[in-house]
């Protein structure tokens, strides 16, 4: 016979705007949304006391109850007419204790991730769950729409999820040109510790902590599009330095770097090698000003990939800086030599 699920798991989607809302009266709305005695539910406060999801003051007989450090919001949405903003400042912001930067990046992501399900998906409902840990904050997005990669696919007929991946991950790529300018889903992957993006059963992930690009992983979303976002709640990371993080010169605002992760070039049996596949490594780079190739995860070149890429590329577009980084010695060597010729 199945286990029961656990009870307090359930709870704690919903134990933290209850809180905020019924300070003085919570055992009782728990018994009523929980089916059960007052009894129960003052035994279920006082486990979720002891684990972290709650606080307790005032008087024995007369207590009040406020959110602990332990904190959650679960909501789903209609897609239709949302605005990105009326959530987060209604349901979620309220809910938690951030120190202000990283409620500045939370709320960042937060809007643009609603706000690409809203323009982007074609999905009829979103569901957003925030759940704030002794470390940690963690966002959750997902939609019920036709996936980021079919609809990157459909503005830009790229088929291949990877090849998608990869021109996103340079940024400034966009199914709405005339709406948007292909930063959002950009500047939230940087604004995270960590960044999972889960469409048409296929998955990739940036860990920033790591200083590595962008790595394939494991899909766990079979339709629509889903995002995990997580900020450490000690981050020293701000908004305004993510947003600045994409300009050449690290100062202003403009994007004009793009840093690019040539792993996702790369599987089992495939190298890079061709002057095909330095064609799409070159595709928009125009746009940029200056470009990090990163060659990550990536052992060796062949030469026709080297040439087009760092001789003949450098020919047509003399304005656009191309800079390698994380080379191993071979890579390096391959570069320098089509760079000498």
């Amino acid at each position: 016979m199945a286990k029961p699920k656990n009870p307090i798991a359930a709870v704690t989607t919903w134990i933290t705007p209850l809180a905020i809302s019924h300070p003085a009266d919570l055992p009782t709305q728990v018994a009523t949304r929980l089916g059960c005695s007052a009894r129960r539910a003052r035994a279920t406060l006082a486990q979720l006391e002891a684990l972290g999801w709650l606080k307790r003051s005032g008087s024995e007989r007369k207590p009040q109850w406020s959110p602990g450090p332990l904190r959650q919001v679960v909501q789903r949405y209609t897609l239709a007419g949302l605005e990105e903003d009326l959530p987060w400042r209604r349901d979620f912001a309220p809910c938690f204790e951030l120190a202000p930067n990283v409620a500045r990046l939370a709320q960042h992501a937060f809007m643009e991730l609603v706000n690409n399900a809203v323009d982007h998906s074609g999905g009829t409902t979103l569901a957003v769950s925030m759940r704030q840990t002794a470390l940690h904050l963690h966002l959750l997005v997902s939609d019920d729409g036709i996936g980021l990669f079919e609809r990157v696919n459909g503005a830009h007929a790229i088929s291949d999820p990877a090849l998608a991946m990869f021109e996103l991950a340079k940024g400034r790529l966009t199914s709405q040109p005339e709406r948007h300018a292909g930063r959002g889903l950009f500047f939230v992957a940087r604004a995270a510790d960590v960044f999972d993006l889960h469409a048409n059963r296929s998955a990739y992930q940036h860990r920033a902590f790591e200083g590595r690009g962008w790595m394939r992983t494991r899909a766990a979303a079979d339709r629509g599009t889903t995002v995990f976002v997580g900020i450490a709640l000690d981050t020293e990371r701000t908004l305004d330095s993510v947003m600045r993080s994409a300009s050449s010169e690290g100062e202003g605002y403009a994007m004009d770097r793009a840093r690019v992760p040539l792993r996702l070039l790369i599987s089992q049996g495939v190298a890079l090698d061709s002057r095909a596949q330095a064609r799409r490594v070159a595709a928009r780079l125009a746009e940029f000003r200056r470009a990090e190739l990163d060659f990550d995860g990536v052992a060796e070149i062949g030469h026709s990939f080297a040439d087009e890429l760092f001789r003949v590329l450098p020919t047509t577009h003399p304005q656009l800086s191309l800079v390698p980084v994380n080379t191993t010695t071979p890579v390096a060597q391959m570069i320098e030599m089509v760079r000498a010729a």
